[in-house]
């Protein structure tokens, strides 16, 4: 039994040799890795093209603009030749592919620093968050993406390197650290840079066991094959201590973000609506910050919640919901109510722009993507979501919370066109100076004038002009029923064609 079995492991190992091994040109392939693997004008140029381009694609964002990036590639070759000459223990190629490699690198880092500190943008977009947080399965991609280019490279399919320059994506993590260090981002730089030591150790590794494998290095001993193991599956390892404890924490963090939701939304009437809700997972203990539109204050909601919370997640949790009371009685709207169980620590965050800009979106209902943001002037802008059962009042709450929530920055919350605007009364000849106060504020807010319709043509025009003088814009309208606001659409947005700036408000006469 044994003989048969010693007999087919032969039978094995020459066809291996003969039709596997024996149909690679070894040589041919050292040359051409040889030649492309090491420092040269060539290989610099094209760093500091991929390197440009990745920028511009994570700033943007364009995946587009990052594929044209990843398809030049040219840290790729020397990573390869890292693993060649490991798998021959050539040390002269392993030195030359190391140095390219680690002056490819601080070429593409210092360029990246450069442009970031010279860009009017410096927003975290998604592109550049995605490659802050490596796994366990971006090594397991490079992994496989690794064995398919050394098997193109050996076996001459150079086709298939191009799909595996876009699977890698070598430059741009490499890219994101110049971000993060242009930016004093620790999180965005350490993440980064995780990922790119991730890429390049598992490329290189593989590299060299798919290499000996098809005979690169066959002069070497038993030994040497031996420590060659060890060296590839203790560097595997190694990186898998942290990619692992990262996978955990995004997989802990899908299921919290679902027991918040769904433990907020508990303590509340059936009808009450959860809007926004932000969860900082890097405290401890953990924050969340949530608004919840309901039609009655809950007593206590944050001292309950975190009760519940602590129960179902196993760690404490510092909780906050700004509830805002909304009321539709007879189809009116009553005014938003932001209910504070606490204010302590609400300042301590939203210093820096990306952080700005999350903070108001969260309190707008809007994607971070949508916020005006102007750094240079410390100054952040929005349209609010349409949020059922909010009137003028409430959108300017919300302002002021968000001004309470980033009080290093000037910020203004547009209201939705949608909102309803509210009636006008005159009360023995005198109007509310609080409506012609939020009229004006909601005017200005969204730079477009209102029409105020209805009533006498004196009482139009003491309307228009009341709101002018308190910062709107407004104009008289038709006649005809009670006194009613109403928004004006732009005769040019009307025709298809942008308004024109500068604008300012004016009066429309009968």
């Amino acid at each position: 039994m044994e003989a048969a079995e010693r007999e087919s492991r032969s039978k094995l190992r020459r066809w291996w040799s003969i039709w596997v091994v024996g149909g690679v040109d070894h040589a041919a392939v050292l040359d051409q890795i040889s030649e492309d693997s090491g420092w040269s004008g060539r290989y610099l140029f094209l760093v500091l093209i991929s390197a440009s381009i990745s920028l511009l694609g994570l700033l943007m964002p364009s995946v587009a603009v990052l594929i044209g990036a990843m398809l030049l590639s040219p840290l790729m070759m020397p990573i390869i030749g890292l693993g060649f000459g490991i798998a021959t223990l050539d040390f002269q190629e392993i030195r030359r592919a190391a140095t390219a490699l680690g002056l490819g690198s601080a070429v593409a880092v210092i360029l990246s620093v450069i442009l970031v500190a010279l860009s009017p943008v410096q927003t975290i977009t998604s592109e550049i968050a995605g490659r802050t947080q490596p796994t366990l399965f971006d090594l397991l991609v490079a992994l496989l993406s690794a064995l398919a280019g050394a098997y193109a490279l050996i076996r001459g399919r150079g086709g298939t390197v191009v799909g595996v320059a876009i699977a890698i994506a070598l430059m741009p993590p490499i890219v994101v650290v110049g971000f993060g260090i242009a930016t004093w981002n620790w999180t965005i730089f350490s993440g980064a840079l995780l990922l790119f030591i991730t890429n390049a150790v598992t490329i290189s590794l593989t590299a060299a066991l798919v290499a000996r494998v098809y005979g690169f290095g066959s002069h070497l001993s038993p030994h040497h094959t031996g420590w060659q193991l060890v060296l590839f599956f203790a560097g595997l390892g190694l990186l898998s201590i942290p990619l692992s404890a990262a996978l955990k924490q995004i997989a802990f963090e899908a299921v919290a973000q679902r027991q918040v939701r769904d433990t907020v939304r508990a303590r509340f009437p059936s009808d009450a609506r959860l809007s926004q809700v932000e969860i900082d997972y890097a405290r401890s203990p953990m924050r969340v910050r949530a608004v919840m539109l309901t039609p009655g204050i809950v007593p206590r909601a944050d001292a309950l919640l975190a009760a519940d919370l602590r129960a179902r997640l196993g760690r404490p949790v510092d909780i906050h919901v700004d509830q805002l009371r909304t009321s539709q009685d007879a189809g009116a709207t009553e005014a938003a109510q932001i209910a504070r169980a606490s204010e302590s620590g609400r300042q301590d965050f939203g210093s820096r722009p990306d952080q700005a800009a999350s903070i108001l979106s969260l309190i707008a209902g809007t994607s971070p993507s949508a916020v005006r943001l102007n750094p240079g002037r410390r100054s952040l802008g929005a349209t609010a979501a349409v949020l059922p059962g909010l009137g003028l009042e409430g959108y300017r709450a919300l302002e002021d919370r968000a001004r309470r929530a980033l009080p290093d920055w000037t910020v203004t919350l547009a209201p939705p066109e949608q909102t309803n605007l509210p009636g006008v009364r005159i009360d023995q000849g005198v109007v509310d100076g609080r409506l012609l106060d939020l009229a004006a504020w909601a005017s200005s807010r969204r730079s477009q004038d209102m029409q105020v319709n209805g009533g006498t043509a004196a009482q139009r025009r003491a309307i228009a002009e009341g709101i002018v003088s308190r910062g709107g814009r407004a104009v008289e309208g038709i006649a005809g029923g009670g006194i009613r606001l109403n928004w004006v659409v732009p005769e040019a947005a009307a025709d298809g064609q942008p308004e024109e700036e500068g604008s300012g408000t004016q009066q429309r006469r009968e």
